[in-house]
This record gives structure tokens, C-alpha cells and sequence, in this order.
């Protein structure tokens, strides 16, 4: 199992996140594309993880993930990149082999790896993305191994340490200072991408009060099932540009390489309403333009400002990245022992039915004729005792197994 775990990774780590972005895949695309790739590729099992600054893909082959590989593996998944595009992200990418793999899940979900360490929303995002590779088909039992033991890992660390305490989220530093600007409960929001940091913005303002809410995205199904939660209403992202509805905050974060509200966006917006408007930009490259802030009365709250208070809040944590490392640490080990035990698992998953062709065997031909001499309350009280040992058969290797597996 943990030999054929491998992740390929893109993070703000080791790319600017305007070149990540390039590698998002449309909801819609997902299943046709992977599906595709992993038939070509041979690949047993496949996860893929999108996020504002992140894209990774957890993969579940035998194949040598060589830079032949990779080339092969970008040129079916993106046929719409040409070769120099496929080359730059083949000899860019993070690759993690083996426990390496599994150990980079597990600081993933954790937030260690986060661009904001501590952040919550990334165990939502690794968890939605395996679930959705699981409702697809797209990945099996290693998979399903690997991240309910990633997401229970994850759990801990949020529950028994501090890293997640005093507000790092991006999301929650930008309602708190939402709320220092006294923004009115009847405001009119208007939201640009309904991904996983808008749709907790999102949640945060309907939570306190707000109730009125216009959401644009690329993707209206995806938008209209957050507007269907909010009570507001959802447009695909292209009828932005005429919309006339007005504004009073306007909150964007999408994954778009380049910026998508300009000064002309911006005054079509406002339809020709004066007053000062309060901009949340949670994107990374930032989604608004800084000339509509040059040009434009706006209360301002951007991604770079609530990094530099996170900062601030994450310096009082460092002692309690410590305590996550250690947990982490535990956590690789016993998922050693789990796969271990499931590989035992599956060699074992023959003797059930031996047992059963045994049984089969000895009634129906070796003892048939001692059997049939039997009366019938003699026969029940045999069967009930062959019933009983075939379930201890079945069951004690199993144990004994385990048993072994843990003293060793």
C-alpha cells in the first residue's frame, strides 16, 4: 500500500500562485479528465486538491513517478497546454514518495503547510476533495485509508493543541475588522467565486445578521447551491459585467491568474452610486484592482493586511507547532501499522470462503452419507456447532495476526 502513495505538488512553497492557478480544473471537468489520465497513466487511485494557493494530486500507482512521467501525466491532463507549459510544471513539481506522501497529507490537513499555519479551512478543503474523488470513482481503497486517518490526525492536532486559537483565518480576521468598520445587517453583498474561503466569508456574514447576497462564479450550479443556502441569488460569472444591481460590500477570491475587478468593472458595478464601499479581497494574486481603490471612495480590506495580523497572532503559537510535530510524528507511525495490518487484511480475505468450501466439502460428499442418518434435531445441533467454529476459523487468524503485528 504505502509503496504506491505518491503526491505531486505545487504550493506556494515552491510557485507563485498565479502559476498554481493555471492548473485548477472546472468541477464539471474533473471526472473526464482524471478519468482519462488514469487509464493512460495506469494510475490505480487518484485525489485532486484545489485551493487557493495549492494544487496537488494524490496518486495511488505502481509506475516509477519519473520527469518522463510527469510530462506524460500534464500533456493528458491538460491537452490544452503547449509543450514548454507541460516542461515548466514537470520540473516544478513537489514529488513525495512512500511515507514521505502520506506524512505530506497529514501536514497538509494539519495546516503545518499552510500558507497561514493553523488555518481551519484546509481540512475542509483536503476532506471535500477526497469525497469527491470518492463519488467519482476516482479513488479506492488506499485513498479512503489514507485520509480518514489524515482528517482523524487532523482533528487532534485542532483539538489538542493551540494552533488554531486566536483568529489566524484569513476569513475570521477579515470579519472582525468587518465588524470594526460597523457594517450594516442589511447591507448588500455581492460576491465574486463561490470556493471554499468565500463560501466560509460568506457563512460568517449570514451568521451575524446579513441576509442580502449576490454570488457570481464560473461554475452557476456551485454558486447557486451557496446562494440556495444564504437565501440570495447566484449568476454566472460572465453576466458580472452588466449586472446593475448595486453593492454595499463586495467580497471576491477566486483562482483567476489575473486581476478581476478593474477601475471600468468597478464604476459598471457601482451604477452610478457615490457612496464609499467596503472591498474584501481574499485572493492571492489579489482579485481587485489597486487602481479601484485609487479611484474609487473604498474601506479596503485586503489578503496582504490580514496575512500581516495573522503573522502577528502566529508568532504566539510557534510553541504549539512543537506539539502538532509530535502528533504528526505518532500519527506516521500508526498509519505504518495500518497499512501493515490491512495488507494482512487483504492476503487473508481467501479464507472465509475456504472455510466455507470445507464445510461445503464435508457435508456434501466426505461425511454426506453419516449425515444423512442423522435425525433432524442431531443435524441442527451439528450444524450450529460447525457454524460456531467456522466463525472462530474465520476470526481468530485475524487476531492472531494483529496480535503479532503490534509486538513486533
Amino acid at each position: 500500500m504505502i509503496k504506491q502513495l505518491h503526491t505531486i505538488a505545487f504550493t506556494h512553497r515552491n510557485l507563485e500562485v498565479s502559476k498554481i492557478g493555471r492548473l485548477h480544473i472546472e468541477q464539471d471537468a474533473v471526472q473526464s479528465r482524471f478519468q482519462i489520465l488514469k487509464e493512460r497513466l495506469h494510475i490505480d487511485e487518484i485525489m485532486f486538491l484545489s485551493t487557493c494557493n495549492r494544487v496537488e494530486y494524490f496518486l495511488v500507482t505502481n509506475e516509477l513517478v519519473s520527469e518522463a512521467f510527469l510530462i506524460d501525466f500534464f500533456s493528458a491532463l491538460y491537452p490544452e497546454f503547449d509543450e514548454e507549459k507541460v516542461t515548466f510544471f514537470a520540473e516544478n513539481a513537489l514529488i513525495f514518495g512512500k511515507m514521505d506522501a502520506v506524512n505530506h497529507a497529514l501536514r497538509v490537513a494539519a495546516s503545518i503547510d499552510s500558507l497561514v499555519i493553523g488555518e481551519r479551512e484546509i481540512i475542509t478543503q483536503v476532506r471535500q476533495a477526497y469525497e469527491q474523488s470518492r463519488d467519482l470513482g476516482l479513488s479506492g481503497d488506499t485513498l479512503r485509508i489514507l485520509f480518514r486517518h489524515t482528517i482523524e490526525t487532523a482533528k487532534r492536532v485542532y483539538t489538542e493543541t493551540k494552533i488554531s486559537q486566536k483568529p489566524v483565518s484569513v476569513v475570521s480576521i477579515a470579519y472582525q475588522r468587518l465588524v470594526g468598520i460597523d457594517a450594516p445587517k442589511d447591507a448588500r453583498v455581492l460576491a465574486i467565486g463561490s470556493g471554499v474561503t468565500n463560501t466560509a466569508m460568506l457563512r460568517f456574514l449570514k451568521k451575524h445578521g446579513m441576509s442580502n447576497f449576490v454570488i457570481f462564479n464560473r461554475t452557476l450550479e456551485k454558486a447557486q447551491v451557496l446562494a440556495e443556502e444564504l437565501g440570495g441569488l447566484a449568476y454566472p460569472l460572465a453576466e458580472l459585467k452588466t449586472y446593475k444591481g448595486g453593492f454595499d460590500i463586495l467580497v471576491s477570491c477566486t483562482g483567476a491568474e489575473e486581476t478581476m475587478v478593474n477601475a471600468e468593472l468597478y464604476e459598471t458595478l457601482l451604477n452610478g452610486d457615490s457612496a464609499p464601499k467596503i472591498t474584501i479581497d481574499l485572493a492571492l494574486p489579489s482579485d481587485i484592482s489597486e487602481e479601484v481603490h485609487q479611484q474609487f471612495p473604498t474601506r479596503s480590506i485586503s489578503i496582504d493586511v490580514l496575512q500581516k495580523i495573522s503573522d502577528s497572532h502566529l508568532q504566539e503559537r510557534s510553541q504549539e507547532v512543537i506539539h502538532v510535530e509530535q502528533i504528526l510524528e505518532e500519527a506516521n507511525n500508526e498509519f505504518r501499522n495500518i497499512a501493515k495490518f490491512r495488507a494482512i487484511e487483504v492476503a487473508m480475505r481467501p479464507v472465509p470462503q475456504m472455510v466455507k468450501d470445507i464445510r461445503a466439502t464435508a457435508f456434501n460428499e466426505i461425511f454426506k452419507n453419516e449425515l444423512d442418518q442423522l435425525d433432524p434435531s442431531s443435524l441442527e445441533i451439528l450444524e450450529k456447532v460447525v457454524g460456531y467454529m467456522e466463525k472462530k476459523y474465520m476470526s481468530m487468524p485475524m487476531i492472531m495476526a494483529k496480535e503479532i503485528m503490534f509486538k513486533s
